[in-house]
This record gives C-alpha cells, sequence and structure tokens, in this order.
C-alpha cells in the first residue's frame, strides 16, 4: 500500500524511513514548510533568562533545534542539570529524541506515559501539574504562521484570565496556557521558526490528484497540514481519500476537510502502522 506523509521534511524523513522498514510504499509530501524567524534576539533573550522558568515546553522536533541553535557557544547551561533545575517538557517521544541529542539528559525531560491514551498537552499535564509552585513561569517553545499569529508574538506572556476554576478553552498549547493561568502561573510563549503552507510545481499536484481515489493512506499528524492541503487543492474532491489522523483533532479537520475515511490514531509507530492498515 503507499501511505503519504505529510509531516514537515525533517520529521518526514524519520517516518519514511519506519514505514518503509515495516514494507509500505511511502512518499513524502510535505504540507508543512518549515522557516527560521528572522529575529533571534528572543531565543538568544531566553537563553540568558534560562534560569528564570520553572519548565520550557518544545511543542516539537523543530522548535529543539531552533532553540539550540542559539545557545551561546560558552554557555554550558543545559535544562535539567545540576546548574539550572528547568525542567523540559514535551509530549512525544519524538520531540524527547530530539532533546537527548541536543545533550539535555533524559532525568531532566517529562513526557506523557508510554501507556497515555494520548500524546497531547492534556496528558502532559497530568504529568507536570504537581510541580508547580506558586509563582512559577512557563516557557512555550513554539512554531508560528508566517502570517503571524495575534496570541503569541515573539516573546509574549500569556494571563488574564484570572486565577481559580481550570478553563477548558482551547486545545494543546493554548489549553496548557490556560491551566497554568487558572493557578496564577504565568505561561510565556516564544516563536522560534516559522511554519508556512509549501509551494508545490505540477509534480506534486498531480500526486496529490492521484492520492485523492487511488486507494493511498495520506497520514497526518497536525491540523494545519490538513489546512494547507485544502489551500494548494481548492476543489478538490476527498471523498474516495483515506487517512490516519494521529490525534482525534486531527482526525476531525480531515472529516471536515471532506476525507471519506478517517482512522485516529495514537502517534507511536504500532498504532499508526496498524491504523495505515485498517485504513488500507
Amino acid at each position: 500500500m503507499r501511505v503519504i506523509v505529510t509531516r514537515p521534511r525533517r520529521e518526514a524523513q524519520r517516518w519514511s524511513q519506519d514505514l518503509a522498514a515495516r514494507g509500505m510504499d511511502v512518499v513524502t509530501l510535505p504540507l508543512i514548510e518549515v522557516a527560521a524567524v528572522t529575529d533571534t534576539e528572543p531565543l538568544q533573550q531566553a537563553w540568558h533568562q534560562l534560569g528564570g522558568w520553572a519548565a520550557v515546553m518544545f511543542v516539537s522536533a523543530n522548535a529543539v533545534a531552533a532553540f539550540f541553535a542559539e545557545k551561546p557557544p560558552l554557555d554550558p547551561v543545559l535544562i535539567g542539570s545540576s546548574a539550572i533545575k528547568t525542567r523540559a517538557w514535551v509530549t512525544g517521544p519524538g520531540t524527547r529524541q530530539a532533546l537527548l541529542q541536543a545533550g539535555v539528559p533524559a532525568a531532566g525531560i517529562d513526557m506523557p506515559s508510554p501507556e497515555a491514551g494520548q500524546f497531547d498537552s492534556e496528558s502532559l499535564w497530568l504529568v507536570v501539574a504537581d510541580q508547580l509552585r506558586a509563582g512559577d513561569r512557563v516557557l512555550i517553545v513554539r512554531g508560528d504562521d508566517v502570517e503571524g499569529d495575534s496570541e503569541a508574538p515573539p516573546l509574549g506572556v500569556v494571563g488574564g484570565f484570572g486565577c481559580g476554576a481550570e478553563r477548558q478553552t482551547g486545545h494543546g498549547r493554548d489549553w496548557l496556557a490556560t491551566q497554568l493561568a487558572a493557578r496564577c502561573l504565568q505561561a510565556q510563549f516564544l516563536v522560534a521558526y516559522q511554519r508556512r503552507a509549501p509551494r508545490w510545481g505540477r509534480a506534486e499536484h498531480d500526486l496529490a490528484r492521484q492520492a485523492a481515489d487511488d486507494g493511498s493512506v495520506w497520514l497526518f499528524s497536525s491540523s494545519q497540514a490538513v489546512a494547507n492541503l485544502g489551500l494548494l487543492m481548492p476543489g478538490q474532491s476527498w471523498e474516495q481519500a483515506r487517512a490516519v489522523a494521529t490525534h482525534p483533532r486531527i482526525g476531525l479537520a480531515a472529516r471536515a476537510a471532506g476525507f471519506g475515511r478517517v482512522h485516529d490514531s495514537r502517534p507511536s509507530l504500532p498504532d499508526i502502522v496498524a491504523s495505515i492498515e485498517l485504513a488500507a
């Protein structure tokens, strides 16, 4: 069977290799392009203030790469080291692996249990909530759309929700920020890289058009990837298309885009392989 891997090119290579090793015909068709930010001063500033945060949450392996690319060359400080007690938070094994490769000790990294129903902010919160104390600050290192995002300036503070009962607004990083604010804690967003729709040529358009109804299985790990596909292929019918989504929210986006068959999966390789086989 053919699998269309839509992750950004960096992550797509790993997933393609892993799925090909399972005997699948894999084609990479990235639906998100990652670019560097033009102003790296906020990243450098964050390194100098590293000890001021109780934790730094990295939303992706790209966030890790962009953050550590600005590490001061003579600065020996690593998150979770004996010198700095800042914890590193991640929602999935890919981001955790990126931190390990960057030199962060495993003992300094928190992520959802391998048995968690999903690798997401909600599952991460169950692991880290009890770490925090009054006055703590959490830095959330993330990407941003090229067009801009009014919710998160390059180094923006999220607050104003008030203290008290937890609010359930938003999801993902935004949901996590509301949980922090509800405890009178401060969440601060740091934009480390830019996300944008890729520029396609005829070959990519032809591949996508063919994969809309030839039995290929689209693998989605981002709602933005689904949205970008709609921008790149306006008017295309996906009624005969098949997809596997690595989170229920992404599955909802794929169904809303018109995909006829969508299977939700945990983002671990065995679960994805099983879901692809079901989708096919």
